[in-house]
């Protein structure tokens, strides 16, 4: 049978995810940004905190066939979710663990070269937390859909001395149909913050 995603360039359609009512999928167009920010290597290991539909997680999965993927995600509906979705692409270099982070890490396998936060309630504890378990050299990648996430996380990357660090807000619009016409949707604006760890 033919894979469901048989290219090796990322940027999956967001159609061919299976989704939950109510639960965050990153688009198309923000996934390949954040792809781009982890900067992963064929043997990655990366902490996906906040999974969410798991988007991310197949994407980074298929880049990275000889690597590690850790998914997190707190409720276990969603964990399912992002398992059906791991199924779907035949993807088998994902670990999916149910908790909440930070609480979760001490139990999370593999050491991560690089961990995408995405949300959370208290951000700033959480990201100090994933910068302890970071390895040296590896990336921190977080997203901020309001002006006080981004304002917790540049204060964050500030406190734990994130260096290189870069900041995209990413943008658009994708033709979309409806009904006999053709409109462009706007993609909804996401900061996206990285850096690495020295």
């Amino acid at each position: 049978m033919e894979p469901l995603w048989p290219y090796a360039t990322p940027g999956i359609p967001d159609r061919l995810f299976e989704q939950l009512p109510g639960i965050p999928m990153s688009q198309r167009e923000v996934r390949l940004v954040l792809l781009s920010a982890l900067r992963l290597s064929p043997q990655a290991v990366l902490w996906d905190i906040g999974a969410g539909t798991g988007t991310v997680t197949v994407e980074a999965a298929l880049l990275c066939p000889r690597g590690a993927i850790v998914a997190v995600e707190r409720d276990g509906d969603v964990a399912t979710l992002i398992k059906n979705n791991c199924q779907r692409f035949g993807i088998t270099n994902v670990d999916v663990v149910v908790g909440n982070a930070p609480d979760c890490f001490d139990r999370l396998p593999h050491v991560p070269n690089s961990i995408l936060v995405e949300g959370g309630r208290d951000l700033k504890p959480l990201l100090a937390h994933a910068w302890e378990k970071l390895a040296a050299r590896g990336r921190l990648v977080a997203t901020a859909s309001s002006f006080q996430s981004l304002y917790v996380i540049s204060e964050s990357f500030a406190d734990l001395q994130v260096r290189n660090i870069e900041v995209v807000q990413t943008g658009g619009s994708r033709l979309e149909t409806r009904g006999s016409h053709q409109v462009l949707k706007p993609i909804v604006p996401t900061f996206i913050l990285s850096g690495e760890k020295f």
